[in-house]
């Protein structure tokens, strides 16, 4: 006798809902409308005889049945997704999605991605850059690309390459810079050593590493981590050292690009080593498609191809 199960679509609005704690943001993830998220779960919650969610002013949280249930359908809809992906010559035109992290998306993966779509014509690549955790593989997404300290449980995930820590300036504010401490010039000579007392310094406020793990690693004290300008990208905040703002963290090879055009240059010659890398991770499984495996070998030898960081300061 066939299992009786509730609707799917029902239990997709659950999972979504109960992942965001959010009947908004599941309904933008599943291009329905908030009220059509909230229905469905209720209808659910009828057939169920059970309430999944507490329905307060100030938001959502999951009753007790609702979490008890919520691994047994994150797990169902995972090994669908996952059957799906694994099923042979499924169709011609394949997608691989990507997430990715919104400043490495623009200054070094999608750069790059010319070279894997010469060799993979027929395969579409979608990249999307929101900063949410991914939920492998009941998100949709074949990989992220993220900054973190070290592997992700539940996942098969491989070292990309790590940031390497340089504070960067435009030339002119380095003159400026430089003239007001009264050390020298910006031509490389050895008494070109500006007081970072004097400068505005540059933050990204959602970054792991920034001033302090610079200023820690390369052994400065008395200097005032906090104080000057706050963004919430890494891009802005570079974009603000290259119009002559003040003095941000480079990270390389992040900067790279910007240091060979002289749009940023170092502003010192102390480079630290930031402890969270760049990681690609995906489902466990995922290799078993050929155009999933070609991307992950494809990605990271361009991870390999990186240049030598000391190249990037000279």
């Amino acid at each position: 006798m066939p299992l009786r199960l509730p609707p799917l679509s029902s239990l997709r609005f659950f999972e979504a809902a109960a992942r965001h704690l959010s009947f908004k943001l599941a309904a933008a993830e599943l291009h329905v409308t908030p009220s059509a998220v909230s229905h469905g779960i209720v209808g659910l919650e009828q057939a169920l005889g059970v309430e999944l969610f507490v329905r307060e002013p100030r938001g959502l949280s999951l009753t007790p049945e609702g979490k008890q249930y919520l691994p047994y359908i994150s797990e169902a809809f995972a090994l669908i997704a996952i059957g799906t992906q694994r099923l042979p010559d499924r169709r011609a035109d394949r997608t691989i999605a990507v997430s990715c992290a919104p400043t490495l998306a623009m200054r070094w993966f999608v750069p790059r991605l010319a070279r894997f779509r010469d060799s993979w014509p027929n395969v579409n690549v979608t990249v999307d850059t929101s900063r949410r955790l991914m939920g492998f593989p009941a998100d949709g997404f074949d990989f992220a690309l993220r900054l973190s300290r070290g592997p992700v449980a539940g996942a098969s995930c491989d070292r990309l390459f790590g940031e390497r820590l340089v504070p960067v300036c435009s030339p002119t504010y380095l003159d400026t810079w430089i003239a007001a401490s009264g050390t020298g010039s910006s031509d490389g000579s050895p008494d070109a050593k500006p007081d970072l007392r004097r400068a505005t310094l540059i933050h990204v406020d959602t970054a792991s590493a920034d001033w302090q793990a610079w200023l820690d690693g390369a052994g400065y004290s008395g200097i005032d981590a906090a104080g000057g300008l706050h963004f919430d990208t890494v891009q802005l905040a570079l974009e603000a050292a290259a119009g002559g703002l003040g003095v941000a963290i480079g990270r390389l090879p992040l900067a790279d690009a910007d240091l060979a055009a002289r749009t940023l240059v170092a502003a010192s010659d102390r480079i630290v080593d930031a402890e969270p890398a760049y990681w690609l991770i995906g489902a466990h499984g995922a290799d078993a498609r050929p155009d999933l495996l070609a991307f992950r070998q494809w990605l990271l030898a361009e991870a390999a191809l990186i240049e030598p960081v000391a190249r990037a300061v000279e």
